[in-house]
């Protein structure tokens, strides 16, 4: 097959939606098919674009056997409200004559990968004008997150905007999202049930090993063998309530054998810093290298996933699945009854979103619990084996884009 993939962020970015996008290109590329991605420089989660990247505006380059195709975007130094739209905005206008290059290589398929949703009508006219089949990607409903978050507001502005989504996921021959809960969101939009598809995030299940042995990041930093460390590794962006972990960090100053460590990158750090200020349980370190992820998430004791009720069912954080693979219990903040609470109910705590005195309580009902923590860390990882393993989601998306093809005729041969 040819596959056209339309992703603003793609590797070597190491977290969130531009490692998927890379991941999932690579591995078509290993199966035989022949890739192109459209995307920007990279510039996520630091918000600035990365050394080299400043010219040519434009380029093509490979990586990895995959054929990148790079437009340029407008990085604002804060992102928020407008200044996001315009950004989304300037990758949409400025990769509009790559895509429609596309027209001329004739793929098979045309995959746009959302966030950004702007990019989408260039791909479905893409996909048309070249005869390829349609697929559109919903990492999160990033409509109904704007406006949930304040990022976007007015009543009637919610109306057309909302209009307009759903007018535009009709259109395409394939609509995918990567939970249950967010399938059932695109049914509530209109989309019809023989279009739309459950594509998971998945986890190298190979790479991501539990440990069994402590982490190489303990004698590296220093940390004492009976302390228990709390992780939060992952983009520090405004949709996660991050701000609970200092208050809960706060709360346990008193516990010398807990340590919270706060590993990644984004717009909320310094604000978390500022808020962490003078405790000594709480360690803050850049993204780690992704050859030593397995090391990384196996120094964690407890992984902690904060999520911002205002996003509740809209994402579903792609960090989860290391996070599982990784055989570590896991805490998240969500309401009851959500996906995420469904899934991490079964391997780790659920407690309130926002509510630090119950997330204090849920972490040391586990920090003086070693058995429990086993247990839920081996659920965990068996979840992550079942249903999340990279070779059998990208397997169904592969053979998924097979069905959309048309079939070969038969040649029926007179006797």
């Amino acid at each position: 097959m040819k596959i056209v993939l339309y992703s603003a962020n793609f590797a070597p970015e190491p977290t969130g939606i531009g490692k998927y996008s890379g991941e999932m290109a690579r591995w078509l590329v290993s199966q035989g098919h022949q890739v192109r991605v459209i995307c920007a420089p990279p510039y996520y989660p630091n918000w600035k674009l990365a050394e080299g990247y400043a010219s040519p505006t434009w380029r093509r380059e490979t990586w990895q056997g995959v054929d990148v195709w790079r437009a340029p975007l407008w990085v604002p130094a804060n992102p928020g409200g407008l200044k996001r739209v315009l950004h989304l905005l300037s990758f949409a206008i400025t990769s509009l004559p790559v895509a429609l290059w596309q027209v001329l290589w004739r793929p098979d398929v045309v995959v746009c990968v959302a966030p950004a949703l702007v990019n989408a009508p260039a791909a479905h006219a893409v996909a048309r004008l070249s005869g390829a089949r349609a697929w559109l990607h919903i990492q999160d409903f990033e409509v109904d997150v704007a406006f949930n978050m304040g990022l976007l507001k007015g009543a009637r502005q919610r109306r057309v905007v909302s209009w307009l989504e759903c007018r535009l996921l009709r259109r395409f021959d394939v609509v995918s999202s990567i939970s249950e809960r967010m399938v059932d969101g695109l049914r509530l939009k209109g989309v019809h049930e023989d279009r739309i598809r459950h594509f998971p995030n998945w986890v190298d299940i190979a790479h991501i090993q539990t440990l069994n042995r402590p982490s190489s990041y303990r004698a590296e930093l220093g940390i004492a063998p009976d302390t228990k460390v709390v992780l939060f590794s992952g983009t520090l962006g405004g949709k996660q309530g991050l701000s609970v972990i200092p208050q809960v960090a706060r709360l346990l100053a008193h516990r010398s054998d807990i340590l919270f460590v706060i590993g990644g990158d984004g717009v909320m750090k310094p604000q978390l810093q500022a808020e962490a200020e003078g405790l000594p349980n709480v360690r803050f370190l850049p993204l780690q290298p992704a050859e030593r992820l397995s090391e990384w998430l196996g120094l964690a004791d407890i992984h902690l996933l904060p999520q911002s009720p205002e996003a509740e069912d809209l994402v579903l954080p792609s960090k989860l699945a290391g996070m599982l693979a990784s055989g570590r219990p896991v805490i998240a903040t969500c309401r009851a009854g959500t996906e995420l609470a469904k899934v991490v109910s079964q391997c780790g705590a659920v407690v309130p979103p926002e509510d630090a005195p119950r997330l204090a309580e849920a972490v040391l009902a586990l920090v003086d619990d070693a058995d429990r923590r086993k247990h839920l860390g081996a659920q965990g990882r068996r979840h992550a084996e079942d249903h999340l393993a990279l070779e059998g989601v990208l397997g169904q998306f592969e053979q998924n884009c097979q069905e959309l093809l048309p079939t070969p005729a038969v040649t029926r041969v007179r006797q």
